[in-house]
């Protein structure tokens, strides 16, 4: 355990009229406490999960990969300011990390390979193949496998976005291995079932107001997938008009 607690300031929010801070869920939970190795936080898209995996990231001074950063039209002027209203409360001391994003990791592996060209030593910090050489899962295994290997706190925002089911066993087992071994500690937005039932992990949900732990059989991910597997055409039929709104 590294990371111990995370405290919401909603007295220091500059604006109530626009994102993130217009969101109900960060007016009401004024803190969470980490008490596992691997923590979840789970909920419908916008609910504020992300956001708030974000600022933590930001909070405790870890770098976050960028990307390409195109225009947006409309885009909140706070959209990125939620951290410089939290504070973050360390076990013992401080220590380094990473953040993952499905959504900006292609960009990274073409400047790694960019950097191969230049210093081909590199290769051998993950896994001895290039990552554009792989397909979009085993690249994201690849660095996986490699990258959890260093002490540290580790945030990801949706990890199972282009793994095979096979895979996200992969990384779940990947997962409680390194959160054994006792020097690393995951924080993890997640939609995945698979990686949802990881062991011992706690599990925030944020379609509670305030956010709340939930048991893994009582989240929607469990519930839905479980009664889909049953009868998917029964499932479908009586289920339709509710997933639809």
């Amino acid at each position: 355990m590294h990371l111990k607690k995370v405290n919401l300031h909603p007295d220091k929010y500059p604006t109530r009229e626009h994102y993130p801070f217009n969101l109900d869920i960060f007016s009401v939970t004024t803190s969470l406490s980490f008490n596992a190795p691997v923590t979840f936080f789970v909920g419908e898209n916008g609910s504020g999960k992300s956001t708030l995996l974000d600022a933590i990231t930001r909070r405790c001074g870890i770098m976050m990969w960028q990307g390409i950063q195109r225009p947006r039209f409309k885009a909140s002027p706070y959209e990125k300011d939620l951290y410089r209203t939290i504070d973050v409360e360390w076990q013992n001391k401080r220590v380094p990390g990473s953040f993952f994003g499905s959504h900006i990791f292609q960009n990274f592996a073409q400047l790694w390979d960019e950097w191969l060209t230049m210093d081909p030593g590199l290769i051998e910090y993950l896994g001895g193949k290039s990552l554009m050489s792989q397909s979009h899962g085993q690249s994201l295994m690849a660095y996986f496998t490699s990258r959890f290997k260093i002490k540290g706190i580790y945030f990801l925002d949706e990890p199972e976005t282009a793994l095979s089911p096979k895979s996200q066993v992969a990384l779940l087992n990947l997962l409680e291995d390194m959160a054994r071994s006792g020097h690393a500690q995951f924080i993890i937005a997640s939609h995945s079932p698979i990686l949802l039932a990881c062991p011992g992990a706690e599990i925030f949900n944020f379609d509670e107001n305030p956010v709340k732990q939930i048991d893994y059989e009582n989240t929607d991910h469990f519930r839905i997938y479980k009664e889909f597997m049953a009868d998917p055409k029964k499932f479908l039929h009586q289920n339709s008009e509710r997933l639809a709104s």
